[in-house]
């Protein structure tokens, strides 16, 4: 991945630095290495001048002076410069998502799968904007897009499930984009009626189970 910037705002002065695109990325999502990551090069006003900020202004915007951990701190709270190939091929990929999504699970009007070619271009006409979110969060508002171009109908499956009052605080926002209603029982546990898409079913039991290590219990519901 190539070198880009990644900068922050901190009390009316702006901080740069110079960081490897994969790995910066990684590090938001928790997962990568600041020593690959930040290429060393210094903490700077502006890194296209080289004007490099001083120790005193890093100690008061970062309280330090350690450029490895200012540098995580910009990273995580700041923002991440991605190429225009970079966010193109984001872009393909949320769409190669979308398409096998739909085609596990939507219908036309008579119950007739549509073709990949058809929904794909569907999408080009409906010119949707995705965004840093996950596809499963965007599908609803894809797929309302699409019925305004395309009779389309999604396959759902109404599930009730009970969540242990241990983990109803880890899991609850996973909860909220397919719940329907939600009721908080006596001991504490939380029980939810949602609707999910088919295709995702399988990932969201996954996603559960990993959380509360199986103890979630759930139902199929007849629609």
């Amino acid at each position: 991945m190539p070198d880009v910037e990644a900068r922050i705002k901190i009390k009316g002065k702006h901080y740069e630095i110079m960081v490897d695109l994969d790995e910066a990325l990684k590090i938001k999502s928790g997962k990568g290495d600041i020593n690959i990551a930040f290429r060393g090069q210094g903490i700077f006003y502006d890194v296209k001048k080289a004007t490099q900020a001083s120790k005193d202004d890093l100690t008061d915007a970062f309280g330090t002076t350690d450029t490895y951990q200012i540098a995580k701190k910009i990273i995580l709270s700041g923002e991440v410069q991605k190429t225009q190939d970079f966010r193109d091929e984001e872009r393909e990929k949320k769409i190669k998502q979308v398409v096998n999504l739909i085609l596990r699970n939507a219908t036309d009007q008579h119950g007739r799968p549509y073709t990949e070619e058809r929904i794909k271009t569907a999408l080009k006409e409906i010119h949707y904007s995705f965004d840093n979110r996950s596809i499963e969060k965007q599908m609803q508002e894809v797929v309302d897009k699409l019925k305004t171009i395309i009779p389309i109908k999604i396959e759902t499956k109404k599930v009730r499930l009970t969540i242990p009052a241990r983990f109803t605080g880890q899991i609850y926002g996973l909860l909220q984009e397919n719940k329907e209603s939600e009721n908080w029982l006596a001991n504490g546990d939380l029980q939810v009626v949602l609707n999910i898409p088919a295709g995702l079913i399988l990932d969201f039991y996954d996603k559960i189970n990993s959380v509360t290590h199986g103890a979630a219990r759930s139902e199929e519901l007849k629609q």
